[in-house]
Formats: C-alpha cells, structure tokens, sequence
C-alpha cells in the first residue's frame, strides 16, 4: 500500500558552522563515521551529490590533509587520513551534527520491512536551520512493518554512538495515512531522510507551511 504521508522539504543549510560546505559535511560524514575507504563513484551515490562537487570537495580535503588517496587500476579510493591531527575531533563533531542520520541510514538499511524512515523534530529543526535550543534527543519515524524489536536496538546502538537518546515511533502504512494533530504537525515541519525519501517520494503537501 502507498504511503501518503507528506512533508515539506527544503535546501538544508551548513549543518556546522565549522564546515565550508553542506556538501563537505555530507562527504566527510560519509567517509569518517564508517571509517571505510570508497571509491569517488560510491561516495557521491551515498552522499547523494554530484559526482563534479564530489570530486571538488575532495580536492580540498586532500589539500588540508584530513583525506588520503590511493588508486586500484582506474578506481579511485579516498578515506580519512589516519595521521591528521585533525581526524578524530572531525569525527566527533560529525558524530553530533551528521551522525545519527548517516548511523541510522547505515543500519535500517539492513531491515527488512521499511518503507520510510526519517528524523523529525527540533533534532530535525535544528539541522535545517530554524532557530531554537538545541535538541536532546531524536525522533525517528518508521513507516512499514519491521522487526519492532530489531528496529529499538537499532535505535539504542546508535543512541550509544551519537550521545543522544533516538526515539522511535513505528507506524503501519495504514496508520501513516491517518490525519491526526500528531501526523498533522510532522507534515508541517521540516525532516531529515533516511530511508526510502528518494526521488520519487511524494511531494509535500501544497497546504503544509513550513517551520513551526
């Protein structure tokens, strides 16, 4: 069954301040919260950006030191550079601004049974730029019909990571349909993605204002 839940997107801001760039943050938060090497091609499908700004914004990071690269035949691989001074401090802002979504990412993408996830709230808020305290925990949105269990553990190893307690609510489709004031106010405020928030989502409702 198609989930019609809408919600209101808009151009994320710098997510820090200390970051030139949200694609740069984005990359980075790819790279060094996993810890993986990735190929050029690989980093730009997760981090959901063009393959010329990813290849711009890794030039800089090799620049400053924070990156390595190496090359397999004609593949090239980039991970964070094990020597910078600058790479553990990195990763634990990262782990505050950009952690939770890209460790939830990481690890709902192994359930089966989701149809959508994403980050709602003042967590949510916050990262899209609208002004207000910073947030205490982070709230989850489910929708489909996972392994409750395995989603809440899910949710406490990344709890662990980030230092913020992630809240889940798991909704059927069925349930993600219905209208109301709880749903009515997610649907009015900004989220961030994590799983099944392609392309292809719907579109935010045309009565949705946003903020709030």
């Amino acid at each position: 069954m198609e989930v019609i839940i809408h919600f209101v997107r808009s151009q994320a801001p710098v997510l820090a301040p200390l970051f030139r760039s949200e694609a740069q943050a984005l990359l980075l938060s790819e790279l060094l919260l996993p810890g993986e090497e990735m190929s050029m091609t690989d980093l730009a499908e997760r981090a959901g950006l063009p393959y010329p700004t990813v290849h711009r914004e890794v030039a800089r990071l090799l620049d400053a030191g924070l990156l390595v690269d190496r090359r397999v035949g004609r593949t090239r691989l980039v991970k964070g550079n094990e020597q910078s001074p600058l790479l553990a401090p990195t990763r634990e802002i990262l782990l505050t601004v950009t952690g939770p979504a890209v460790l939830l990412q990481e690890a709902l993408d192994g359930l089966d049974g989701i149809e959508r996830a994403f980050i709602f709230g003042s967590f949510a808020a916050r990262a899209k730029g609208e002004p207000g305290p910073p947030p205490n925990d982070i709230d989850l949105m489910v929708i489909g019909t996972p392994d409750v269990r395995a989603v809440y553990e899910v949710c406490r190893e990344v709890s662990d990571s980030v230092g913020r307690i992630v809240n889940p609510t798991i909704l059927s489709p069925e349930e993600a349909e219905e209208q109301t004031g709880f749903l009515e106010e997610v649907r009015a405020n900004p989220v961030i993605e994590i799983y099944g928030g392609g392309p292809d989502a719907p579109a935010a409702d045309p009565g949705a204002a946003e903020g709030g």
